[in-house]
């Protein structure tokens, strides 16, 4: 059996829930693989998972000669995620932290990976447990951080960036999500949650603003549907160069 050989690995995460950590992390893995590399998911959001949801995957988990077989996207995208081992994708999880974090080392160290350019980690909101038992077991090149333009978001995202710092992990920049909608008939952007405060809160990080992605109806039919793949991603993630930066 082929050993695990990954590249990279890129976390991405908040501190809160809602920003759209998942939505992200997907099209960060699109758009990885539109560029030809070979890229896996992680879904570590053991208790709210969502990533199979947005591919449309269904199948139950196997295991081969002790290994867990990730489940593959119709572009080749590895992905793991607990929803693999439920009866009924709506099953609560209801375990303590220490099983959490066990699960989620089996995810890296028993899966057979294969061959990883990126290793795309979409971590839960917060700054207790799972993102500690990340943060230290794992060999984390790099963390994306993601925000929404609300003053109460931002200010949780710095206790995300606070944490990430003190635990020695590079922060490759800031995604504001939901950043602003264009009007289909006058193309004018509308601020729906006021005026963003991302490029200050960049600068004064010492960070820089990877893109800021807008709220599309678009891309919303194609997440109800499960192909969140088919979505037209051209144009998102242009400025992808400092978490790349680092030869594979």
């Amino acid at each position: 059996m082929m050993k695990n050989s990954i590249k990279k690995i890129i976390a991405v995460g908040s501190g809160k829930g809602g920003v759209g950590k998942s939505v992200i992390s997907s099209l960060l893995a699109i758009k990885l693989r539109n560029e030809g590399y070979k890229v896996g998911i992680l879904d570590s959001d053991i208790t709210g998972p969502s990533i199979l949801n947005l591919f449309g995957l269904k199948s139950q988990g196997q295991v081969k000669e002790e290994k867990i077989l990730p489940l593959v996207s119709k572009l080749g995208i590895k992905i793991v995620s607990v929803n693999m081992f439920l009866e009924n994708e709506d099953d609560p999880i209801i375990w303590r932290g220490p099983l959490l974090s066990n699960v989620l080392m089996q995810f890296y160290n028993d899966v057979q990976w294969g061959e990883l350019d990126y290793l795309i980690i979409d971590m839960p909101p917060g700054t207790s447990d799972i993102a500690i038992t990340l943060y230290q077991s794992l060999p984390i090149n790099g963390v994306v951080i993601i925000t929404t333009p609300q003053d109460l978001v931002n200010m949780i995202v710095k206790k995300f960036y606070n944490m990430s710092k003190k635990m020695n992990i590079k922060i490759f920049g800031l995604i504001e999500n939901m950043s602003y909608l264009v009007c289909d008939k006058c193309n004018n952007k509308i601020n729906l949650f006021g005026k963003s405060k991302i490029n200050y809160i960049a600068k004064k990080l010492g960070i820089i603003v990877i893109d800021k992605v807008a709220v599309d109806i678009k891309l919303t039919k194609f997440i109800n549907n499960g192909n969140i793949e088919n979505y037209p991603i051209k144009n998102i993630f242009n400025n992808l160069e400092i978490v790349k930066e680092e030869n594979l």
